[in-house]
């Protein structure tokens, strides 16, 4: 912008200085009758007049030149100190873009703190970590009502558990499922089941309070172990390929997160259906089954909480959180999840994890 300013302006004063040197220069008179034409005087005239014409030319052209030279260096020259001048001056806004793209809702601690003198700029700066105090606070008060209200929760529904579980004891046919008790104790699992992943979800929006090194390989083999009994009720067919993989992160939010992967390809499967899971460097987690169906502009959809494209039916039919609590893990741990629907049926699921130093 600077450069086309200069250069428009160049023009315009090129075209004047041009006309005006032009003007003042002399005139040469035509058709004058001062001098008879057959005198010595009329041949001497028309000598000075040829050349009072090319010097006035000639002076024309080297002003046209000269002047379109110096209009040139000056645009480069004026192109180059505006875009160091521009530089210089977005610098701060940059520093705001930068701290702008760094930010989520697991990560609000970035400030911009913008030194120098007052002016638009740092007042903009100032302004803009206000606000991210603002949201801060409001994303903390909003995890410690989930955290406070889902701890509270749990007290009374382990204490309705053992009440429906002692009236069952006491009633003829009270363990039947399709029995009002056995309707209500699957009712309360649920619930348990939907504030405990809150009370994961809380804890792993938080942040990690500390870091460990933590086996990924044997975290998946002890989720693997933990629901043998499920793949064999099921009869679903288990392959898992597990390397060595060391993760810097919390071991009890990792076993979750592989704990749920596991489950979540369990519970969503055809009977008999199959079970992949390997264990590697990138990605450090990939898991994928046989079963329903997914479309693929739905993949993203199954990381936002209490949603479920296909109702499981059974004594745990699942609370809508396990991918959410997969994607909010891999976030803590500085990595992410995503998901595509695998030809066939069934769904593949990826978690890229930041790879260890040591590793």
């Amino acid at each position: 912008m600077c450069g086309g300013l200069i250069l428009a302006s160049g023009v315009v004063l090129l075209t004047v200085n041009y006309l005006l040197v032009r003007g003042r220069l002399p005139q040469i008179a035509t058709g004058s009758s001062d001098t008879p034409s057959g005198s010595p005087g009329a041949s001497s005239g028309g000598v000075q007049g040829a050349a009072l014409r090319d010097y006035r030319a000639e002076v024309l052209e080297t002003l046209l030149q000269q002047s379109l030279i110096a209009l040139c260096v000056l645009v480069v020259v004026a192109a180059l100190f505006g875009w160091l001048a521009a530089q210089r001056m977005l610098r701060p806004v940059q520093a705001v873009v930068a701290t702008a793209r760094r930010l989520s809702a697991d990560n609000l601690q970035q400030r911009i703190r913008m030194p120098g003198r007052r002016d638009e700029l740092t007042d903009l700066a100032d302004t803009f970590d206000e606000m991210l105090d603002r949201l801060a606070a409001s994303f903390d008060s909003q995890r410690r009502f989930v955290a406070n209200a889902s701890h509270e929760l749990r007290t009374p529904l382990a204490a309705q558990r053992t009440l429906i579980e002692v009236a069952m004891e006491r009633t003829p046919g009270g363990d039947d499922k399709r029995h009002p008790w056995g309707r209500l104790l699957a009712m309360n699992e649920r619930i348990e089941a939907i504030i405990e992943g809150l009370l994961t979800l809380a804890r792993s929006d938080r942040g990690l309070q500390r870091r460990e090194r933590v086996r990924l390989d044997e975290v998946a083999e002890t989720a693997l172990a933990a629901h043998e009994t499920a793949v064999r009720q099921g009869g679903f067919a288990m392959h898992s390929v597990l390397e060595p993989r060391v993760v810097l992160g919390d071991k009890v939010l990792l076993e979750r997160m592989v704990g749920n992967l596991v489950q979540n390809a369990i519970k969503h499967n055809h009977s008999g259906g199959s079970v992949w899971l390997r264990v590697g460097r990138e990605p450090a987690i990939e898991i994928s089954n046989t079963g329903p169906d997914v479309p693929s502009e739905s993949t993203a959809e199954l990381f936002e909480p209490f949603r479920q494209l296909h109702r499981v039916n059974g004594a745990h039919p699942g609370a809508g959180l396990g991918l959410s609590i997969v994607a909010s893990v891999a976030r803590a741990h500085g990595g992410s999840a995503s998901a595509q629907a695998r030809a066939g049926g069934g769904l593949v699921v990826r978690v890229e994890l930041p790879v260890s130093v040591s590793d």
